[in-house]
């Protein structure tokens, strides 16, 4: 029986391997993270910490909750990169928004129409949760609609919407069963073995072929053989990969920076609902409501009580300038970005106002990334293959390096969809 590696075991990474299987390989998924676990301590207790000054450096929030990474960018130290290292990948993390954004695959003449709909029978999404909004939120939800927004519901990732008890803690982990992750797409698979807490440092390449991976157990170093390997360690997992096996990246990461526009308001609840729960798609970001915990527990602006702010997050579509290579991470933020926050700003400051906070009361979170990319980018020549013209034949990606640009908008069902494809094409 013919064997594949899958690297990484995210939304990229468990498709892959879904597919794979199905196709009649025998699959092992290798996983640095360990099996995800929602994050368990008292928050009243770390609220208690966070006044004392105790919280000083995001990078903190590892030692309490290791399936969270933070990373910080070179030349900019304002920049926080957030990425999740468990099986289900950043899936466990995120916010669960299920939207489709595949613009600018679409503008290479890649067209996922097919993929998009089985992954609408495959894996459960439900706008079914404007019942659970709070009374600010449909507040908002109006601001949005008499400032011309065009606010939508957003689909979510919801394994069941009947466990969901609105608690704003889906980026910290879901105790209640009720949002969807990836690694539900592999669970009681046969022909898919999960490993964990095993980094991959390098890709084996022999002549034009890979023929397995390097990977790190500890101290010992072992080989994984296969006839098929997937990359599909994130936008900041695969580069170094590549880097490592002489394959090297293009300097043209994106990460969709986040920035959350807030203000003080009694009452707000948004610590208590479900997070993004509408979004308003505009030229290169998004906005959404949003309670942003990175910002709450290490932003010495964010004073007030957890329950008591309001909050407007801006999600934007970041030149592709930047990279990684495993140890130092630059990113910096150039000029039409900043015009874009700026723009984005103003229009958060009128939302706002329209639900009665003045400008001078408002006060940002931290400028933060999560959805990294962009450093293998698909060309119109290879919009046929998915695969990568820098890569031998049997060695694929099928993760976010793959996108040409950034998208400004969560991205986990567009990669579900890419990699659906991607690991079709590597059986062929």
């Amino acid at each position: 029986m013919r064997k594949a590696i899958v690297v990484g075991s995210g939304a990229g990474g468990c498709m892959a391997a879904k597919e794979l299987a199905a196709a009649g390989l025998a699959v092992t998924v290798l996983e640095a993270g360990r099996t995800f676990k929602p994050f368990a301590f008292d928050m009243g207790v770390f609220e208690l910490a966070r006044l004392a000054g105790l919280f000083f450096d995001e990078r903190m929030i590892s030692l309490l909750f290791p399936e969270m990474r933070i990373d910080k960018a070179r030349g900019d130290g304002s920049l926080v990169h957030v990425v999740g290292r468990a099986v289900g990948g950043t899936t466990t993390l995120a916010t669960g928004n299920a939207l489709r954004y595949d613009r600018y695959l679409a503008d290479l003449g890649i067209c996922l129409d097919a993929e998009f709909a089985v992954l609408e029978r495959e894996v459960p999404q439900t706008t079914d949760h404007r019942a659970n909004w709070s009374p600010l939120t449909e507040r908002l939800f109006d601001a949005f609609v008499n400032l011309g927004l065009d606010p939508q519901v957003t689909p979510k990732f919801m394994e069941d919407p009947t466990r969901c008890v609105a608690c704003g803690k889906c980026v910290l982990g879901c105790k209640f069963n009720a949002k969807w992750t990836a690694d539900k797409l592999i669970e009681g698979v046969d022909g898919v073995t999960v490993k964990t807490g095993v980094v991959v440092e390098s890709v084996i390449i022999e002549g034009r072929r890979a023929t397995g991976v390097v990977v790190r157990r500890g101290p010992k170093r072992e080989m994984e053989a296969a006839d098929v390997v997937v990359l599909a360690a994130g936008g900041l997992g695969t580069p170094p990969i590549l880097e490592a096996s002489g394959i090297p990246a293009k300097p043209t990461l994106f990460v969709d920076p986040v920035l959350c526009v807030a203000a003080p308001w009694e009452g707000a609840g948004l610590d208590r609902q479900l997070p993004m729960p509408f979004v308003s798609q505009q030229p290169d970001y998004i906005l959404s409501p949003y309670f942003d915990w990175l910002s709450f527990y290490f932003n010495k602006g964010w004073r007030a009580p957890s329950g008591d702010i309001v909050s407007i997050m801006i999600k934007m579509a970041d030149a592709s300038v930047g990279s990684y290579d495993g140890r130092h991470l630059v990113k910096p933020l150039v000029d039409s970005d900043w015009e874009t926050i700026a723009h984005a700003v103003d229009v958060s400051y009128d939302i706002l106002e329209e639900v009665g906070v003045p400008r001078d009361r408002t006060f940002f979170g931290t400028l933060n990334a999560g959805h990294p990319g962009g450093c293998f980018p698909l060309t119109e020549a290879e919009a046929g293959s998915l695969h990568h013209a820098a890569l031998p034949q049997n060695l694929h990606i099928a993760d976010a390096s793959l996108f040409p640009r950034s998208m400004g908008n969560p991205p986990i069902l567009t990669i579900m969809a890419l990699a659906k494809r991607i690991a079709r094409n590597a059986v062929q």
